[in-house]
């Protein structure tokens, strides 16, 4: 990853279930996205954590990391969405 003279950002952003098994469900969705979201001017890493997943976000820049974000918000809905149709 590239450095941006004047600044960096880093985030952690806990997503957190009601059991482990979702959120396993919800790791196993978005392993595969996570590998394409690395560039030179973000990262971001994931953990399972009792019933949470964890997201680690570094960047250069806003848009970088506001993308990083972006990414985090469209698995949290997709799961949303496939969950109310399995309710």
């Amino acid at each position: 990853m590239s450095q941006n003279k004047y600044y960096s950002i880093k985030s952690t952003i806990e997503l957190m279930f009601t059991n482990s098994k979702i959120r396993d469900i919800s790791y196993d969705s978005f392993l595969p996205e996570l590998k394409n979201t690395r560039t030179k001017r973000s990262k971001m890493d994931m953990e399972k954590k009792n019933n949470s997943l964890i997201f680690y976000i570094e960047s250069t820049d806003m848009t970088a990391f506001r993308a990083g974000i972006s990414d985090i918000i469209a698995l949290g809905k997709i799961i949303e969405n496939i969950l109310k149709l399995c309710e």
